[in-house]
């Protein structure tokens, strides 16, 4: 059962009040569902600070580490400077707080390492692990952190394209061959649902600028106008890659619950599409399921440094969509 961060976090403060804190949490859930905010709001509660304060220079008790190598991998020099850190004493007899953002990120040395970490924890110190997909972390680390899931805040409504890519995914899910020219097509059709979305951004900001255009038409200079042209081209670009980015999320889901049927684990973030992810669990290993996610990643990482759409998107779905 997945929790909202607000029963969550009420849940910790009584153990906390009742000195019952564990030495490890595994906080899991998926994009939106307050996972930093939960270990931000942990380390204030147990460290009497602002929760605010927590990731400032003033939190000489938090330690984070999180994906900044450039294979997006925590590696284990990370782990190393952390563990130095966590065997210093904490000031006025706080808590240090270690918290690995993307947990499922570490490289294996990296997740060996922060075993023994787990294993045997410095005193007075709070392990807090953070992933999307927990089930691509070791048994060894997930049997040391109790868990807690949390639910996205909210229900939020899935958008015309986002249905749409799932129904794609659906239909794909039962093609007997994934060659190289499906992976190509299927690659084409999510590039011409990225175009439609374009379009449809278009249209709303020029419909806006054309509003604005007739009401202050007779008021304003050249000047103005052009600033507003400027605005809103913006405004579109930014929207555009707003929803791209929540059509690869789309896509991460997808391959998260494939990986979840394969673990034998009963929670779907697409709990109408469990017959087809559940199909495709079958039909692949987890290794080869991480491989898919893997590239979904880079493929994230790749669009997020404008590397050309296109071809970003050609190379991933080849890795992706391929048997």
């Amino acid at each position: 059962m997945a929790f909202f961060r607000a029963t969550a976090l009420e849940y910790l403060r009584r153990a906390h009040e009742q000195n019952r804190l564990a030495h490890a949490y595994l906080i899991s859930g998926p994009p939106g569902s307050g996972k930093l905010q939960l270990a931000a709001d942990l380390a204030s509660l147990v460290n009497g600070t602002a929760s605010g304060d927590v990731f400032s220079a003033k939190a000489r008790e938090i330690f984070v580490a999180r994906p900044e190598s450039k294979s997006r991998r925590i590696v284990i020099e990370q782990i190393r400077d952390l563990e130095h850190a966590l065997q210093m004493r904490a000031s006025n007899g706080r808590r240090k707080v270690a918290i690995i953002s993307d947990a499922d990120r570490l490289q294996p040395q990296a997740a060996n390492a922060f075993l023994k970490t787990l294993e045997e924890p410095p005193k007075d110190s709070l392990l807090l692990l953070l992933s999307a997909l927990p089930e691509a972390l070791p048994e060894t680390i997930l049997s040391r952190c109790i868990a807690i899931p949390l639910a996205r805040s909210g229900q939020l409504q899935a958008s015309d394209e986002e249905k749409k890519l799932v129904k794609l995914l659906q239909q794909i899910s039962h093609e007997p061959s994934w060659t190289i020219q499906f992976a190509y097509r299927l690659s084409q059709e999510f590039q011409r649902l990225l175009r439609s979305v374009r379009e449809d951004v278009k249209r709303e900001t020029d419909e806006a600028l054309k509003q604005e255009q007739i009401r202050y038409r007779d008021a304003t200079d050249g000047a103005w106008l052009e600033d507003r042209e400027q605005y809103y081209k913006a405004r579109a670009e930014s929207l555009y890659l707003q929803r791209r980015a929540e059509l690869i999320e789309t896509l991460f889901v997808w391959w998260s619950d494939v990986l979840r049927s394969s673990n034998g684990v009963a929670q779907r973030s697409l709990p109408r599409a469990g017959e087809e992810t559940a199909a495709l669990a079958g039909r692949f290993s987890t290794a080869e399921i991480l491989k898919r996610i893997r590239s979904l990643e880079e493929l994230r990482d790749h669009l997020n440094r404008n590397i050309h759409e296109a071809l970003a998107i050609e190379v991933a779905f080849l890795t992706i969509f391929t048997a």
